[in-house]
């Protein structure tokens, strides 16, 4: 089994969901960056989401794009995103990594040594951000290829019949998109975000993690008592960089008390 299925099948067992941070890989920049993901694992990450910072990221609202900035003004690629993940995979041999990407950048490298480079640094599954289902059979083959599962976005206006499609393609876990629009905190929780996990989970065999707009333990709560196996929390940690920009004891600190509240969240 991937090292999702094994993570997820640990925290069924012990009655709890996943809490999932997204960062992007070198912001603030590369030391930092490091430093803050270990932060994260230290204290209650079940799995992390890692972004590669990219100039035109459509699907991410002011906080990813700016934190996209600030890695891409500290000199961060994708060689120098690669070579991050293998000093996180050395640092711990047992989380599961997920990318989130943009699919130029795929092409960029080429999608079968894309692929392969990512499974050679440690990663467990890619999500290309701007890729349908109806446009992933290139990605669907490398991914067998080098062992990666690839994940897919459902959103709140998903048809039945794509909503088909995605399930029946999708590997790891589904991406459950929890609002309409572009990534970034949210002071309440939709009701439509419940609606499409009741929708959704009587028909996944995979475990369906929300994301987008998922920013406190009281979230978190209402997405688990949804039906949710996962909560995938990016802007408002990303903030705390930003907001303690240029100290990094600060940053860790907030992190990582933040952190601990909302892995608290996930258990029962």
């Amino acid at each position: 089994m991937s090292r999702f299925a094994d993570r997820f099948k640990e925290l069924e067992e012990k009655g709890e969901a996943a809490f999932i941070p997204f960062v992007v890989l070198g912001d603030p920049d590369f030391e930092t960056s490091f430093e803050i993901i270990k932060t994260l694992i230290k204290n209650g990450a079940d799995a992390l989401e890692l972004g590669f910072a990219f100039s035109d990221p459509i699907a991410d609202g002011k906080t990813v794009q700016e934190a996209d900035q600030r890695a891409l003004a500290a000199g961060m690629d994708t060689d120098k995103a690669l070579s991050l993940i293998k000093k996180i995979r050395a640092f711990n041999k047992e989380i599961p990594i997920s990318l989130l990407v943009y699919y130029n950048l795929i092409l960029q490298r080429g999608i079968e040594k894309f692929y392969s480079n990512a499974k050679s640094a440690g990663v467990d599954a890619v999500l290309a951000a701007d890729c349908p289902v109806e446009e992933a059979q290139p990605l669907l083959k490398a991914a067998k290829k080098s062992e990666i599962d690839q994940v897919f976005i459902v959103a709140p206006t998903t048809t039945e019949s794509r909503l088909k499609k995605i399930l029946e393609t999708a590997n790891g876990y589904i991406y459950l998109v929890s609002t309409l629009g572009v990534t970034g905190e949210r002071t309440s929780l939709q009701n439509r975000t419940i609606e499409l996990i009741k929708r959704v989970k009587p028909h996944s065999k995979l475990p369906i993690c929300v994301g987008f707009g998922i920013s406190t333990p009281e979230h978190i709560k209402g997405i688990i008592l949804a039906g949710a196996d996962g909560a995938i929390v990016g802007s408002a940690i990303i903030n705390l960089i930003k907001k303690n920009a240029g100290n990094t004891k600060a940053i860790l600190k907030s992190v990582s008390s933040f952190c601990v509240e909302l892995k608290k969240a996930t258990r029962p």
